[in-house]
């Protein structure tokens, strides 16, 4: 087990990486629970702009109360596979220059996670954020089977509130299988890729999961979990931050 050096304020898990850090499992055990009071984020350098240089949200997000990502984690790798073909849809859902947008009532969680991370060389990959309704309709016309795609209804929860992610983290490996690379950057290895829709995706799976595949998620798990955001036990990639579950007006947000 890994244990943390006694955080002055609690503060900032952003301490040098491994600066009192025993080796062992790869899992996080973090001290005290919940969201940090102010988390500095600090970039380390990967291919997404800063917090400057993001581009103004639209009306209609603002309205909604969303918050670009990249403007919350200038570090933050985005690979939104909707936006490409690489999905389970094989199509296209999103626009090519797509936005991860969460509501803000998420940043400071997901900032809280991204540094309980940063000590073991991790960095958060988003695969999705906010979810228009449309690309929630399509998905559930490629595979209409409730326990692993959500039946579209008159509200927003979750994924259509931007109130949930699908994320991963990095490795520090500098090489890895073509499958697990994105912007030249290794994944780690979580035992499935995304939406894969089988009972080893599940968040607790043990069989058909490696020994360290399963130590990857729950660093994960215990990362997001430290921010506030809880794992869906059926995606072990899939979290839910505040109010996730609560009926919603419907929103008409571009993600572009």
């Amino acid at each position: 087990m890994r244990r943390f050096c006694p955080a002055v304020a609690a503060a900032l898990l952003v301490a040098v990486a491994g600066g009192c850090q025993d080796a062992g499992v790869a899992s996080p055990r973090l001290s005290g629970s919940g969201p940090l009071g102010s988390v500095p984020v600090r970039p380390v350098g990967t291919t997404v702009p800063s917090g400057p240089g993001v581009p103004a949200l639209s009306d209609a997000a603002h309205a909604a109360g969303f918050v670009d990502v990249r403007s919350v984690l200038p570090d933050a790798v985005i690979d939104l596979r909707y936006a490409t073909t690489n999905n389970f849809t094989h199509t296209q859902l999103y626009p090519a220059d797509a936005r991860c947008l969460v509501h803000q009532s998420m940043a400071q969680g997901l900032a809280a996670a991204a540094v309980a991370l940063r000590p073991q060389g991790h960095v958060l990959v988003f695969w999705d954020c906010y979810r228009p309704h449309e690309a929630q309709v399509k998905m559930f016309d490629a595979v209409p089977n409730p326990a692993w795609v959500a039946r579209p209804g008159p509200y927003a929860r979750s994924h259509e509130a931007g109130r949930a992610v699908d994320v991963t983290f990095t490795s520090p490996q500098q090489s890895c299988p073509a499958e697990r690379q994105v912007h030249g950057l290794c994944l780690a290895d979580m035992g499935t890729d995304f939406d894969d829709f089988s009972s080893r995706a599940t968040a607790f799976a043990t069989q058909g999961v490696t020994v360290a595949a399963q130590a990857n998620r729950a660093a994960l798990r215990e990362a997001m979990q430290y921010g506030g955001l809880d794992v869906y036990s059926g995606e072990w990639w899939h979290f839910d931050g505040p109010g996730a579950d609560v009926d919603r007006p419907a929103l008409n947000v571009p993600v572009d």
